[in-house]
This record gives structure tokens, sequence and C-alpha cells, in this order.
């Protein structure tokens, strides 16, 4: 039995951009998780040791974001990394960053970069 997590529009305000005024005023962020791994046993103990804590995730997630990157694949790449070196039981993980709004000469609802495996 495979379990997937889905973390869902995780809302963040942060420090990430190439262009100087993006470090100080910053921009708003969307992050998305989706974790599939074996998790048989939580399934069967009720018990949070046997899972993959969806609020610890949200934890590591935040922590990176605090962390002023110039490129969102950065941010997504340490995100994935952080994620993937704290639990060995995930068989994939998807991880999308998503900027708001983006500096550009025109209207766009969001850049959005997605590192999986």
């Amino acid at each position: 039995m495979k379990t997937r997590i889905n973390l869902c529009n995780m809302k963040f305000r942060a420090f990430h951009g190439v262009l100087p005024h993006e470090s100080i005023v910053g921009g708003d962020f969307v992050i998305n998780i989706v974790i599939d791994a074996e998790l048989k046993e939580a399934c069967e103990s009720d018990d949070v040791r046997d899972t993959i804590s969806y609020a610890d995730v949200y934890d590591l997630v935040k922590q990176e974001m605090e962390i002023p990157s110039k490129l969102l694949e950065h941010v997504a790449a340490r995100i994935y990394k952080r994620i993937s070196v704290q639990y060995s039981e995930i068989a994939s993980l998807e991880v999308r960053v998503a900027k708001l709004h983006p500096p550009m000469n025109g209207e766009v609802e969001k850049a959005e970069i997605v590192i999986t495996d």
C-alpha cells in the first residue's frame, strides 16, 4: 500500500528574486509538496511516529523559504533536498515553488518551478 501526502498551497512572504528590490520588499510565494511513501505501519498503528509528519515537512519548507535566493530553482532544490534527506522512506517527491505576480513586462499570475523524480 502506497500513501500520498499532499501539502497544498502553503503561502509565504519571502525575499527571492534576481532584481535588487525583490530582496528588500519581498514577494508572495505558494509551495506545493507531493510525497509518495510506504506508510502501511502508520495506517495500522495510528501513531504519528510511524508516518511522515506534514507539520514537520511544513517547518522544513518554512525554514528554506526564510533563506533568500535569486532563483526559484535554487529554492525548490533546497526544499527537495531537505525533505529527501530527512525522510529516506519517500518513494517519490514533487516540489512546486511559485512566485505570484512576478515582476515582468506583462501580467502573469505566477511563475512556477517543479522539481520531481
